[in-house]
């Protein structure tokens, strides 16, 4: 077995009438595809991708939020030979503009409804050949998804390490990076998430998480596939909707990440569920107590498809802690010179993997980026600062690449900081993360203005729109603050620590101010 696609084949072909995946939508009926009707209808789409003339090595856009045609066309361009873009839903039109540009894409598999307007089809730069729309209406067949189901056409195959998708990812550089995955690198993340967590081929597996991400798609489902377990997938993650699928569905597992389980733990739990396992980002012995489930930590990044770090089933990690460095990769701090981690150190984790095996492929058209991402012996540096307990187990205390964390999706404040400093009337701009109790951490923005003496008020409206045109809606900072000069550290370096204690103490006095007016906090029912 060389690549996903022989992973798919050979599922099909063991038991191809036994379930694969089972999609639950908030609204009307629900579908179920046998293994062998998934891979028929894989097939027949990518026919259709390669009636529209996509080649091996095209890259097509995947723009859409959960549902079974995402799964279809992910795996129709790997039947193929194409390269899979996947984006997020969210993504602004000046996001899709640039995704488009960036890849060189051929075409595009989108929504309807969602926030921003794909590239539109015809020559000139950021143009698409083709689109297709999931949920077109019955008057626009030909844009359809169905138009996509053509005749079944034979297997491309090519070399495992050729590329096979791509996710972008948010960094310190002022545009997403395009992070390339091989066909081999889907393959293992499928086969050492699976042994890492103990999947078994009775699992149920509940997907409420977005295919968009890393653990969607390549902690979720393609371990179900291996692992020859149900994925039962929903539309989103929906705090109301979770258990009345997951009772209804018998299911047995469920990734988590700290947003999902923490909107759950204010929820009562039905006694009766099926779950014998959970993964989440952080181990805590009061959600295992409450939930009734034994929970295992996980920890990785989009360029390490697989989790990096993961909790032991037979084996007790200290609380907050993730678990140890999973089989398959080596981990040591940062300017250590070891090649392990130790107990009581702390700093930047670098993990030692095969590229275009066990680590990602690369960045795509990006050589400053892929030198800047490993060390010059070959270490891939995380940005992340870990702490290892005396027991050995690692806990994760915060990203040295400055990534925001909002409601589970990822920020660069660079991006955020390249639309704001656009905005006339702006100098300067430093853009930091603040908690919150409902998304886990917002943007806050620290405007320097052009004129001291001008409105602020009518500036921080323009900033705010430009934000909301040209940005995923989570990005948009929640708060825009003015001041004279941005804090230093050092020569030409803003001191993030700083504006992170003033956004939090602003936060905190906005919070006692609610008090004193009996004012709900935010995220808190009213």
């Amino acid at each position: 077995m060389d690549d996903i696609v022989d992973l798919l084949e050979t599922r099909a072909r063991e038991q191809p009438d036994r379930l694969l995946l089972a999609w639950e939508p908030f609204e009307g009926a629900g579908r179920e595809w046998s293994r062998g009707a998934f891979l028929d209808d894989v097939r027949r789409v990518a026919g259709g991708l390669a009636q529209r003339g996509v080649r091996p090595g095209d890259r097509v856009l995947l723009h859409a939020n959960n549902c079974p045609e995402f799964l279809l066309t992910w795996f129709g361009c790997a039947w193929i030979g194409a390269v899979c873009v996947v984006l997020n839903p969210k993504s602004a039109t000046d996001e899709l503009a640039f995704f488009a540009d960036h890849t060189g894409a051929v075409g595009i598999v989108t929504q309807r409804g969602l926030p921003g307007t794909p590239p539109s089809t015809g020559a000139g730069a950021h143009r698409l050949r083709w689109q297709i729309v999931i949920d077109a209406g019955d008057a626009d067949d030909t844009a359809g998804f169905a138009s996509l189901h053509d005749a079944p056409v034979e297997r491309v195959r090519l070399d495992p390490l050729a590329p096979g998708s791509m996710m972008f990812t948010s960094g310190t550089s002022s545009r997403p990076k395009a992070v390339v995955w091989s066909r081999a690198n889907a393959l293992w993340a499928a086969q050492s998430c699976a042994a890492g967590i103990g999947l078994l081929r009775s699992d149920i597996v509940l997907v409420p998480l977005p295919l968009y991400h890393v653990v969607g798609l390549a902690w979720s489902v393609l371990p179900a596939l291996h692992a020859g377990a149900t994925i039962v997938l929903l539309p989103r993650f929906s705090a109301s909707r979770f258990w009345p699928v997951a009772l209804a569905r018998r299911c047995t597992f469920a990734p988590h990440v700290q947003f999902t389980s923490a909107a759950l733990f204010r929820q009562p739990v039905p006694p009766a569920h099926a779950f014998r396992l959970w993964c989440n980002s952080v181990w805590l012995p009061e959600y295992e107590r409450h939930f009734g489930v034994p929970i295992l930590g996980w920890w990785g990044m989009t360029e390490l498809l697989a989790p990096g770090i993961l909790g032991q089933a037979d084996r007790a990690v200290a609380p907050g802690a993730i678990g140890w460095v999973a089989p398959g990769y080596a981990a040591r701090m940062a300017g250590s010179g070891g090649a392990s981690l130790a107990p009581g150190e702390v700093g930047e984790v670098e993990i030692l993997g095969e590229r275009g095996r066990t680590l990602f492929a690369g960045y795509f058209n990006d050589e400053e980026a892929n030198a800047a991402a490993f060390t010059a012996d070959g270490w891939f540096r995380t940005g992340d600062r870990m702490k290892v307990h005396a027991d050995g187990s690692i806990q994760f205390l915060e990203r040295t690449r400055d990534v925001i964390k909002c409601g589970g999706e990822g920020v660069s404040p660079a991006e955020v900081e390249r639309v704001v400093r656009a905005v006339p009337g702006v100098a300067d701009v430093s853009v930091v993360g603040r908690a919150d109790g409902a998304m886990g951490e917002v943007a806050v923005a620290f405007v320097v203005p052009t004129d001291a003496s001008a409105s602020t008020e009518a500036l921080s409206r323009e900033i705010d729109a430009a934000c909301r045109a040209r940005l995923a809606g989570f990005k948009v900072p929640r708060e825009i603050r003015f001041l004279a000069s941005l804090p230093l550290a050092g020569i030409n370096k803003v001191a993030k620590g700083e504006l992170r204690r003033l956004a939090a103490d602003n936060a905190t006095k906005a919070r006692d101010d609610d008090r004193d007016r009996n004012v709900p906090a935010e995220g808190s029912p009213a």
